[in-house]
């Protein structure tokens, strides 16, 4: 995940904060970003770029397989 969506999520869950805590502010600010790496890079997430590109694969083989199927058939009923 980029480093710009963390910041972001950190600072929503910060400002949910209570004015007081605020004075922690850096030492949790970095201790949540980097535990919300470690958590998000255990996820397995792919780019929207590369989930396209799968899928397209994944439509090209789909089409080839229903082909091969036909022809199966085909060859089946001879």
């Amino acid at each position: 995940m980029q480093q710009q969506h963390i910041n972001q999520l950190a600072d929503k869950i910060e400002s949910l904060l209570p004015p007081g805590l605020k004075q922690i502010k850096n030492d949790f600010d970095e201790k949540l970003k980097k535990l919300l790496q470690q958590q998000l890079t255990k996820m397995d997430f792919v780019s929207r770029e590369e989930f396209d590109i799968q899928s397209k694969v994944l439509a090209r083989t789909r089409q080839k397989l229903e082909l091969l199927e036909k022809k199966v058939a085909e060859l089946s009923q001879k």
